[in-house]
C-alpha cells in the first residue's frame, strides 16, 4: 500500500492552511497514496500555547465543515484520509479528535485523544476532554487502521491495545516541538527520544508506525514563552521498527512511501511477543502505581 504524509508549516490564515493541504492531498493522490495522513490539529495554528476562551470558536461538530470539505475530496481522488479536528461535541465539551473519511467521502469512524498534556506551551487541558471512545480500530478499505493522537504516542498501552484489537498499522497525527529557551543537547535529546518509543511501539507490536508531525515556527501569543519551532521529522517506521520513510526537520514536505502490511505476519512469526505475554502476572497494570 502506497501512503502518504503531510507535514505543513501553518500561518494564522486558516482559509490557506486548507487551501494548501488540499494542493497537497491531490498532489499525493496523483503519486498514487491510497492513505493519505495530516498532523495533528491540521487546519490552524496550534493554539494550545495559552489558554484562551476565544479559542473554542475554532471548534466545530463532527459531521462538520471539515468532514464535508475533505470527505468530497476523498470521494473525488478515491483515498482514505485522516484528519485531525478540534471537535464541538456540546457546549463546554471539546475533544482533540481524528477523523478516518473513507474514499467515498463518508466518515469511517473516530478516535479521540485519550491522553491530554498540560505543559508550558501545551495547554491541552483547558480545551479538551480525555476520549471516551476507547482504543479501538477504524477498520477501512485499505486496513484497520489504529489512529492515536500526539501525547498518546508515549504510551505503549495505548499502542499495545490497539494492536490486541486488531490494528494493522498505528497513526499518529502529532504536533510536537521545541520550546525556544532548551539548549540544543536537550532538544536533540528530545527529538531523540520521540523517535525512539514510537519505533518501539513498532517493534513490540510487529506493526507499521506512521508519525505524521507539523514544522515551523509558531509565536506564543502571549509573549510568556519564545515559542514552538515544530520539528518535523515525520517518518514511517516497518514492524521491526525499521525506518522506511523520514521528512526533514525544517521543511514542508509530502512524503509518500509503500509499506507492505503483510511484512506484520511474517515478523509476528519470528518474534512471538503475543504467545509470550504473561498476561496472568499483568494485573498490577491496571493502577496507578505498585507500592
Amino acid at each position: 500500500m502506497k501512503i502518504a504524509l503531510i507535514q505543513q508549516r501553518n500561518t494564522a490564515d486558516r482559509a490557506d492552511n486548507m487551501q494548501r493541504l488540499e494542493g497537497s492531498i491531490r498532489s499525493c493522490a496523483a503519486q498514487g497514496a491510497q492513505l493519505i495522513v495530516l498532523q495533528e490539529l491540521h487546519n490552524a495554528l496550534y493554539f494550545c500555547q495559552t489558554e484562551d476562551p476565544a479559542a473554542f470558536d475554532l471548534a466545530e461538530p463532527v459531521p462538520g465543515p471539515s468532514t464535508e470539505r475533505y470527505g468530497r475530496l476523498a470521494r473525488e481522488l478515491g483515498v482514505v484520509i485522516v484528519l485531525s479536528l478540534f471537535e464541538r461535541r456540546a457546549a463546554g465539551l471539546y475533544h482533540n479528535t481524528a477523523v478516518v473519511l473513507e474514499k467515498d467521502g463518508t466518515i469511517a469512524g473516530l478516535y479521540r485523544k485519550m491522553h491530554i498534556p498540560d505543559d508550558p506551551a501545551y495547554y491541552e487541558k483547558f480545551y479538551f476532554t480525555p476520549g471516551d471512545l476507547g482504543f479501538t480500530p477504524v477498520r477501512t478499505s485499505v486496513g484497520c487502521l489504529g489512529v492515536l493522537v500526539c501525547w498518546d504516542q508515549w504510551y505503549p498501552e495505548a499502542a499495545r491495545l490497539m494492536a490486541m484489537a486488531g490494528a494493522d498499522l498505528l497513526i499518529y497525527p502529532t504536533a510536537i516541538g521545541w520550546e525556544s529557551t532548551d539548549p540544543h543537547d536537550e532538544k536533540t535529546r528530545q527529538r531523540d527520544a520521540w523517535v525512539t518509543v514510537q519505533r518501539g511501539h513498532a517493534v513490540a507490536n510487529g506493526l507499521h508506525v506512521v508519525a505524521c508531525n507539523r514544522v515551523g515556527y509558531e509565536p506564543d501569543p502571549s509573549g510568556a514563552t519564545g515559542g514552538i519551532l515544530f520539528w518535523g521529522s515525520s517518518f514511517v517506521a516497518g514492524p521491526q521498527g525499521e525506518l522506511l520513510a523520514t521528512a526533514p526537520a525544517d521543511e514542508e514536505c509530502n512524503l509518500v512511501t509503500d509499506i507492505d502490511l503483510q511484512r506484520t505476519e511474517t515478523v509476528r512469526r519470528m518474534w512471538p511477543f503475543f504467545r509470550d505475554r504473561r498476561i496472568d502476572a499483568f494485573a498490577d497494570l491496571g493502577k496507578r502505581w505498585r507500592e
